[in-house]
Order: C-alpha cells, then sequence, then structure tokens
C-alpha cells in the first residue's frame, strides 16, 4: 500500500497551522459578519497570504450535506431511503420542498464562502498598497477569483438565476438584481480570463507553498466546465486543449487506488478537497465526514473502524449500465456492494450469470452486510479500514474528495469535438480511449457524442453531479426518468429556500 507523500503532509499542515494561529479571528467570525478593519495592519506583507489561507480553509471545510444535494439527481446515484432524511429523498425523485434545510444549508454556505473570497480579494488589495512583491498579490486575488467561481458555478447550476455577490458585505446584496444562469456563466468564464495570467503554470500537486491549491489549468478548467453548460464548444475545446498540451496531468495507473490514499494530491486531480490527520493516531483532524456515503453496520478488516449512514447509494440502473459494458475496475472502485444488492440484482434473468470477482467483501478484507437503507454504496466515498491511520475509527477521515480529475478534462475535450468544435490537443477518440485504456476497455473509433456521454457516465458517476447536469444540458430528460422517476423541465433547478426568500427581495420576483 502506497500512502500519501509525508512531504504534503507535512506541508498541507503547515499551511493549515499557519491559518489557524495567524487567522483565529477572521475564523471566529461568522461569514456575514467580517468586514476590514482599522486594526489590521497592511504594511505587514508577509501577512498578505492569511486572507487567502481563509477562503482555502473555507473550501476545504464544505459541509458534508452539500455535495451529495448538488449532485443525489442523477441517474448514477439514490439517496438512501428509510431514514431520518425523506425531503433528500424526495429531492431525488424531483419532488421539492423549499423549507428543506438542506437547501438552505448549501444556498447560505455557498453564499458566504463567496463572501469570504470577496473578503479575500479585498484584503489583498489592501496589502499590496504596501507590498513590494505585488505580483504576488496579483496571484492570490487571482487564487480567489477561482475559488469563488466553482461556488458560483454550483449555486447556478442549482438554481440557475440568481443575485452575484459584489463584495464581501451580504448587505450589498440585497439591491442585487438577478442575473441569469448564462449571465452568471458568463461572468464566471470572464473571471478566469482575469485570473489565468497570475496563475502558476503548475498541477496542484507541484505547489509548495500551498500543496494542492488552485493553478492556471485548475482556472482553465472552471472555464472549461461553466461553458460547456453555455455550449460553448469551441471555448470548451480551447480550454481543456490547454490543458493537455501542458503534458503536466496524467491519468493515475490504478483507477481503484485513485479514491484511497494514493489519490491524495495525484497527478490526476485539478482541484480536490483536501484532509489530514497529520499521520498521527490521535490529536488534530482534519478531515470531512465521509460517513453520509459509508455503509450501516460493516464488518471492517479493522476492527473498531466506524460505520456509514448510508444515503447514497449508486443506481440499479447504473449497475447495469456497468455490467452490460463489461466494465471490471471502474464498476469494482464505485460499488461496495451487499449479499441484499447482488440478489436482487440477479433476479433479472439478464444478470444471473456475474462476475466472480462481485463480492459483499471488497480487496482490503471490509465486509458489507446487509442493511436496510440501500443495497448498494458508494465505493468512491470508501476508504478501506486499513488504510486508516492506527488509532484513527471515523469512517473514510484522512481521504481527500476529488472535485475536478483529468479524465473529465479529456472527456469534456472530446465532447466538444463531437459538438463541431476544433481541437488543438489530439483527436475525439484519443482523448477517449487515454479514459478507455486505463479501464481495461477496447480502443473505439469514430466517436460519436453517445460514445462520450457513456464514457463520462461510467467514469464520473457518484463524483460531484456531472451526469444530472449533463443530461439536463442535452435535453436527455429521458435518461433521469427511470426507476419510477418522471423527470421535467420544471425539474430543472430547486425551488429558493423559503428562508432565503424571505430575506432577499430579488428572489421573490
Amino acid at each position: 500500500m502506497k500512502s500519501f507523500n509525508p512531504k504534503y503532509k507535512i506541508l498541507l499542515a503547515v499551511a493549515l497551522l499557519v491559518f489557524a494561529t495567524g487567522c483565529e479571528k477572521f475564523l471566529d467570525e461568522p461569514a456575514e459578519n467580517r468586514k476590514l478593519t482599522e486594526t489590521t495592519d497592511y504594511t505587514q506583507s508577509a501577512n498578505m497570504v492569511k486572507p487567502l489561507l481563509g477562503a482555502y480553509s473555507e473550501f476545504n471545510g464544505i459541509e458534508w450535506e452539500n455535495i451529495p444535494l448538488i449532485s443525489v439527481r442523477g441517474d448514477d446515484v439514490n439517496a438512501g431511503g428509510l431514514g431520518d432524511q425523506q425531503d433528500f429523498a424526495q429531492t431525488d425523485i424531483y419532488r421539492y420542498n423549499k423549507d428543506y434545510w438542506m437547501y438552505n444549508s448549501l444556498f447560505q454556505n455557498f453564499y458566504q464562502n463567496i463572501y469570504s473570497a470577496n473578503s479575500a480579494i479585498e484584503q489583498v488589495t489592501l496589502y499590496q498598497q504596501y507590498a513590494t512583491n505585488k505580483a504576488l498579490g496579483d496571484q492570490y486575488i487571482a487564487e480567489a477569483k477561482v475559488l469563488k467561481s466553482w461556488w458560483l458555478f454550483q449555486l447556478t447550476r442549482v438554481w440557475g438565476a440568481l443575485p452575484i455577490p459584489p463584495s464581501s458585505d451580504p448587505a450589498a446584496l440585497l439591491p442585487a438584481p438577478l442575473s441569469s444562469k448564462e449571465e452568471i456563466l458568463h461572468t464566471i468564464s470572464t473571471w478566469m480570463d482575469e485570473a489565468i495570467p497570475y496563475l502558476p503554470a503548475l498541477r496542484p500537486n507541484e505547489r509548495t507553498d500551498i500543496p494542492g491549491g488552485v493553478t492556471k489549468y485548475t482556472a482553465y478548467a472552471i472555464k472549461a466546465l461553466a461553458n460547456l453548460e453555455l455550449e460553448e464548444y469551441q471555448i470548451v475545446a480551447d480550454a481543456t486543449g490547454e490543458i493537455i498540451n501542458s503534458n503536466r496531468f496524467t491519468l493515475e495507473p490504478d483507477f481503484y487506488e485513485l479514491f484511497k490514499l494514493k489519490g491524495k494530491l495525484n497527478d490526476e486531480n485539478l482541484l480536490e478537497l483536501q484532509y489530514s490527520d497529520l499521520g498521527q493516531g490521535s490529536g488534530e483532524n482534519y478531515a470531512h465526514l465521509f460517513a453520509f456515503y459509508g455503509p450501516q453496520g460493516w464488518s471492517p478488516a479493522v476492527s473498531g473502524s466506524s460505520e456509514g449512514w448510508g444515503f447514497y447509494e449508486p443506481s440499479m440502473k447504473w449497475v447495469k449500465f456497468m455490467l452490460d459494458r463489461n466494465e471490471t475496475v471502474r464498476l469494482e472502485t464505485s460499488v461496495l456492494w451487499t449479499n441484499r444488492g447482488i440478489d436482487s440484482l440477479m433476479q433479472d434473468p439478464n444478470y444471473q450469470d456475474l462476475p466472480s470477482w462481485i463480492s459483499n467483501t471488497t480487496r482490503y478484507g471490509d465486509v458489507i452486510n446487509d442493511f436496510t437503507r440501500a443495497i448498494f454504496v458508494s465505493g468512491k466515498h470508501y476508504l478501506p479500514s486499513t488504510q486508516l491511520t492506527p488509532g484513527r475509527t471515523d469512517y473514510g477521515t484522512n481521504k481527500n474528495y476529488p472535485i475536478i480529475r483529468y479524465s473529465e478534462i479529456l472527456l469534456m475535450y472530446a465532447e466538444a469535438l463531437t459538438q463541431g468544435a476544433n481541437g488543438s490537443a489530439g483527436s475525439a477518440e484519443n482523448a477517449v480511449n487515454l479514459v478507455r485504456e486505463r479501464a481495461g476497455l477496447n480502443q473505439l473509433s469514430g466517436v460519436t457524442l453517445d460514445d462520450v456521454m457513456d464514457e463520462k457516465f461510467a467514469e464520473l458517476a457518484m463524483e460531484t453531479g456531472q451526469r444530472y447536469y449533463d443530461m439536463v444540458r442535452l435535453n436527455r430528460f429521458n435518461e433521469l426518468s427511470y426507476g419510477g422517476r418522471t423527470f421535467t423541465e420544471n425539474a430543472i433547478f430547486l425551488p429558493y429556500p423559503q428562508n432565503q426568500v424571505d430575506q432577499l427581495p430579488s428572489l421573490k420576483q
């Protein structure tokens, strides 16, 4: 087993500790109350990084409920049932409750994070007045723009039209008009054009100042994502082509280990949420709550390792799709099997002869027992109990959360070319086949849009909602009508949270 590079553990710890000690007051204040104050000595240019570290802390501190809400409506994943989050399960079948606390949480948290990024930009600008290295300040401002763009991108995909925060002051949002989804995406693309010239031309894991911090290529990726939603395919091809032609990114050869400890700050990752227990069995632990995704009542290889909650389940539709393609490593990686799930699958006469490797015991010896809430478990959010630092027991703790991977860049590039764009980084076939080769599949020729969408379905399932937004963008609503669900155009966006409607006049319109 290859563990996380100690160099990165140390650098991450240093960054976290610098922030924790130097920005303690900044952290403790509620995001909506943060203001620039005369008590900050902006002549101390060595402190110019601290506001940016605050924005990174907000990014890595994403609340556990936010990504599941963003991603649960695709046909790759189901909400686990029979729990205390029935409105989460109802969201999965396109029945929305504007009073559901998760809706308000996502809206409020991501807006607060955007205020934090705006505050970082404002404060760095003040430091720049006195700094001798003004270029470093330009880089920090660019990094904050990338972070706030990711938050705003997720918000507009979920809700469509929204007000864009003009500053770090939440009161400034009150008179702000609604911007359409298209206007927001164009704004994000413009922000990335502004940021790219000031960002390092490195992989995130090549940065030694802020390991895993955003780079020029992260900004190109977010520009590509925004323009994919706009169906501006030439811009997508150009942005992803810049990433491919940089020759800095490679696909991790071992797809299974990509989502384990080996995946931390991997050469494949353009953006990831970072966590660390600092290699210690007790004490400080910067962690994400992966229990949401994990199985209930498992029998871990390392006794005492905590179970999960069972709220995030690979769909039967996706499992059958993968079996029909003779997928092996991607299917094994993405699904933890229960015996009940295997039996349910075999009730279909077409799936009675399953591959011998399908088992409720993982290759690391963790046994996934039957539980009532779901029949499958997301393997992409699974960390083997044997990879937990001795002394740590929380499900998945010390695991990172990949957000944008190089395989998605390759597939966006291929999609843009099949939609008529001209490419500077090779053919659509080559891009798709690089991804397929890692998965152990045969090469394709004459790649079509359907081929690309199938590959994205197989590669990116259970991650951050790409499948749902692809199907909406392409008007393939029939794909989202499955397992008794019926999807219509009226279900594309969630309703604005009632708590926010009560506070923001523009939402009432």
